[in-house]
């Protein structure tokens, strides 16, 4: 297979699809795009080559066969051509439940298997499911090559993926930690070892995936030790809109004294709490705005959002017993140095410092905001979900054809 093989990531929601085509092995993008507002009476497709201004078209969008229908035509009219070295399709997938560890073919028992896994992802499986099945109408010939979420988490250690709840709840259910974002703490843990110029196996790091969604993740030579969401995104760190940690007892709670169902409580924990309950906002742009006019709950909702993920940075630290390195990443952790700078407050006497100058200076690429010589390193590592889906989907198809795995995953 050529060096400049290209794949074609597909992120499907249940009124989306986000999609890039690049080459895994360069990281070089060729073309992106967003199908938005499927089933709705006026979509929209913007899409946007590396070459080229982007082109945008509002037309209806009946549903996910018509929206890879018009990545296609995007592709036809504006470039580049799909055609042109094209060798998979990777899917980004969000839960894979017990079953999936790893970039996985797709052929119809892993489809059926996505399905199956619904009740544990409601929001995501089905669409994905259904966004595979339209994209492999779309292209027949092409193998696709499931990438899923909860897949770098799989081998979490029994002591941290494990809830201390009835054994019938484990075994009969499958309730115990899953944990999210795996793609991006992935591909950051990974380039956190290549910024330091040592391999990935000696190298154990706290990424903090810091966006609409958010999550820490510990991780020890390219393996996740632990991570702060669990059966579903919700808990851990303070998120926009989800309120991360809280006491499981509430809901019960709120049943007595509101008259609140359980869907209702769950509902407003995951879209009515975070940054959005705390300060009126969830975006956290405007939450530090807010607290800079002197706004008190915006000054709040900061300071509680930095002050948890200081105390998972603790715990992480903690459980790897050993940190080389704190990465940064996603919207929030790669373009917010007040966030950065707050968050890790206080942890000099364990060795973890942010050279304000550094810390405030913009960069595109991975770059160190402590000092040369602080014991532990702390980065700021942008995120490329698509760029590390494509690679694994490279190395499942390499690895059928019986070919080396791509350099991408070393």
């Amino acid at each position: 297979m050529n060096a400049d093989a290209r794949v074609l990531v597909l992120n499907c929601g249940s009124s989306s699809v986000k999609y890039r085509l690049l080459e895994p092995e360069s990281g070089r993008v060729l073309a992106s795009g967003l199908v938005e507002r499927i089933g709705e009476p006026e979509g929209r497709v913007t899409h946007r080559p590396a070459d080229a201004a982007p082109c945008e078209e509002n037309r209806k969008i009946t549903d996910h066969a018509e929206a890879m229908d018009a990545v296609t035509a995007a592709f036809a009219e504006h470039g580049p051509a799909l055609d042109d070295g094209l060798v998979a399709v990777g899917h980004r997938a969000v839960h894979g439940g017990d079953r999936f560890s790893a970039p996985t073919l797709v052929d119809a028992d892993v489809l059926d298997a996505v399905d199956a896994l619904g009740p544990l992802a409601p929001l995501h499986n089905p669409a994905v499911a259904t966004g595979i099945r339209a994209a492999q109408r779309r292209f027949p010939g092409l193998p696709h090559v499931a990438v899923f979420d909860t897949a770098f988490h799989h081998n979490m250690p029994a002591h941290a993926s494990t809830y201390a709840v009835p054994k019938r709840w484990r075994e009969e259910f499958g309730v115990h930690r899953y944990g999210f974002h795996g793609t991006s703490h992935a591909y950051v843990s990974r380039r956190t070892a290549e910024v330091l110029g040592r391999p990935y196996s000696d190298v154990n790091t706290v990424v903090l995936h810091l966006g609409n969604g958010a999550s820490a993740c510990a991780v020890a030579g390219g393996r996740s030790i632990d991570t702060s969401m669990g059966f579903t995104p919700l808990p851990g760190l303070v998120m926009g809109t989800r309120s991360g940690d809280v006491d499981p007892a509430l809901p019960e709670y709120l049943q007595r004294v509101a008259g609140m169902d359980g869907n209702e409580v769950n509902r407003e924990l995951n879209t009515a709490s975070g940054l959005l309950a705390l300060a009126g906002v969830s975006d956290l742009r405007e939450v530090t705005d807010r607290a800079h006019a002197g706004d008190p709950d915006a000054a709040l909702a900061l300071d509680v959002y930095c002050y948890r993920v200081r105390c998972y940075v603790g715990a992480y630290f903690a459980a790897l017993g050993r940190l080389d390195a704190i990465s940064f990443t996603a919207g929030v952790g790669e373009n917010s140095p007040l966030v950065r700078m707050r968050s890790l407050a206080g942890l000099e006497q364990l060795g973890i410092v942010v050279d304000p100058e550094r810390n405030a200076a913009r960069g595109a690429g991975p770059r160190r905001i402590s000092p040369d010589d602080a014991p532990i390193a702390v980065l700021v590592v942008p995120t490329d979900e698509e760029c590390e889906i494509a690679r694994q989907t490279l190395d499942v198809v390499r690895a059928r054809d019986g070919g080396a795995p791509g350099s991408g995953r070393g």
